[in-house]
């Protein structure tokens, strides 16, 4: 799960509610304020570059990748229709942060209504859910299609391929409803200035001026459930896969058959790796700049909605034809 600014802790945010305003009382704040990446608010603009660049790509990247299945026939299979499951979660994820940021490093504007905040934060989190279970379900085509061939056109059909789709949107759904609940029921008293540039989970929990434990205990528990379930659902699947692929006779039907996998490994490490990177912040990172946390936290939801598409479009050989096709006719 998106349990990003693991190094924001309480002395964090002390400077900003002891210098920006006196402490006041309020419930429920009708606004929120964002502060974009603090200390680096000079920079703004020029840091809006690159990450402009990364929202420009991620959406033509998985807008291309949905054209690309919708009009080719040869596509209607159970791989690429996952594929597609991820292009929309990773559509839906980008815009849900980076439009607003944008917003704070151009237009300076920092305000967000607590509601749309909550709104924000639960977008990101659900559809962060469902983007891992359909790395899980992606795995298991694969077992199916390494492991049982002969039974994959029969395992996996259309109707099976939208039980599982509608299975991980649900659980991503269900699993994060409570979370702005939660925070919503929480008093605030401390101040209404977020020290990031998206309405991170617990950089917004930690304004609140009660016990917040039954929130981040629900947070740790869906954050383990859903991480460590999928990470071993993922790693057997693997491990059945390289059972058949190093019982294959020669070298290149091995090479060719894990070629078949490239594709969806290097999804699943664009994906993992930030996170256990995040883990290891929030462990080891208490001394680290805020700056520089905001900076990973933005880094980590980014980064797997841009590389998605450029690693189905560079190792995928029939996305990779399609996509040339208009070029290749031109110099014929």
């Amino acid at each position: 799960m998106q349990e990003t600014l693991f190094c924001l802790s309480v002395g964090h945010l002390l400077p900003f509610t002891m210098s920006d305003f006196n402490s006041t009382d309020f419930t429920n704040p009708s606004n929120l304020i964002l502060l974009g990446i603090p200390g680096l608010e000079a920079a703004h603009v020029w840091i809006s570059i690159p990450f402009c660049t990364m929202y420009t790509i991620a959406i033509l990247g998985n807008f291309t990748i949905l054209f690309i299945v919708k009009r080719e026939p040869s596509l209607h299979l159970p791989m690429y229709y996952f594929l597609c499951m991820l292009a929309v979660t990773d559509l839906v994820l980008s815009t849900s942060i980076l439009p607003k940021m944008l917003s704070i490093f151009w237009f300076n504007s920092r305000e967000i209504n607590f509601s749309a905040c909550l709104t924000q934060m639960y977008f990101i989190l659900s559809f962060s859910a469902m983007e891992s279970g359909i790395l899980v379900a992606m795995a298991f085509d694969r077992y199916v299609a390494i492991c049982e061939p002969l039974r994959h056109s029969t395992t996996l059909k259309n109707p099976v391929v939208a039980k599982i789709g509608l299975a991980v949107v649900l659980r991503g759904v269900i699993l994060i409803l409570p979370y702005p609940f939660l925070v919503r029921r929480l008093p605030y008293c401390r101040t209404n200035i977020i020290p990031h540039t998206y309405c991170e989970h617990i950089a917004l929990v930690k304004l609140a001026c009660t016990d917040i434990h039954i929130s981040s205990y629900y947070s740790l528990s869906v954050a383990f459930l859903v991480i460590s379930l999928d990470v071993f659902f993922i790693a057997v699947s693997y491990t059945q896969i390289l059972r058949a692929i190093f019982s294959l006779p020669t070298k290149d039907a091995r090479l060719k058959t894990f070629g078949t996998c490239g594709s969806h490994l290097c999804v699943i490490l664009a994906s993992y790796i930030p996170h256990l990177f995040s883990a290891l912040m929030q462990r080891f990172g208490h001394n680290v700049a805020l700056h520089l946390c905001v900076l990973i936290d933005n880094v980590y939801l980014l980064v797997p909605p841009i590389l998605n598409p450029i690693i189905y479009g560079v190792r995928t050989q029939q996305i990779r034809d399609r996509l040339l096709q208009p070029f290749t006719h031109k110099g014929t």
